[in-house]
C-alpha cells in the first residue's frame, strides 16, 4: 500500500513495476544488471477518489501519457531496491502536489504612495540622464 494521505492509499496491485537496464554510465554493471525501475500507474483504473483523478488528469505533465497512464523512471541508485523505492516516493510526491489547490489571485490597485515614489524615481532618473547631454558654450 502506497499511503497518499489519511484516508486515501493506492493498494500494490494497481502500480506496475519493472525492472529494466539502466542508461549511462557505470561500466560493466551496467549491461549485465536491470537495476533501473519502470514504473506505470494508470490513473483511469485506479482506487483513487474522483477529486484525485480529475486533478491528475487536467495536468499538463510530460510524465502522464495520452492515455492517463503516469510513467516514472528511477535510475539514480546502483541498487533495484532503491530505485523502486525512490519511483514509488515520486509517484506519491507527484499525486499529493496534484491534490493542493492553489488560492485564487485576487487583482489589486497599488497604493497612492506606491504610485508617488514610482514616478519621483522615473523624474530622478529623467534628471541623471538629462544631466548626460553634451555640455555647449553658451
Amino acid at each position: 500500500m502506497l499511503m497518499i494521505s489519511n484516508n486515501v492509499s493506492i493498494p500494490d496491485n494497481e502500480i506496475e513495476i519493472s525492472a529494466i537496464r539502466a542508461q549511462g554510465s557505470g561500466g560493466q554493471n551496467v549491461n549485465k544488471v536491470s537495476s533501473a525501475i519502470h514504473l506505470r500507474f494508470d490513473i483511469n483504473a485506479s482506487s483513487l477518489p474522483d477529486f484525485y483523478k480529475e486533478r491528475l488528469l487536467n495536468l499538463r505533465d510530460q510524465r502522464i501519457t495520452k492515455e492517463g497512464v503516469i510513467i516514472i523512471k528511477a535510475q539514480q541508485f546502483r541498487s533495484q531496491e532503491k530505485n523502486r523505492e525512490e519511483a514509488l516516493q515520486r509517484l506519491q510526491a507527484f499525486i499529493r502536489a496534484a491534490a493542493v489547490v492553489q488560492r485564487t489571485r485576487r487583482a489589486t490597485q497599488p497604493t497612492r504612495a506606491s504610485k508617488t515614489r514610482r514616478l519621483e524615481g522615473k523624474k530622478r532618473q529623467g534628471q541623471i540622464k538629462a544631466g548626460r547631454g553634451r555640455v555647449t558654450d553658451d
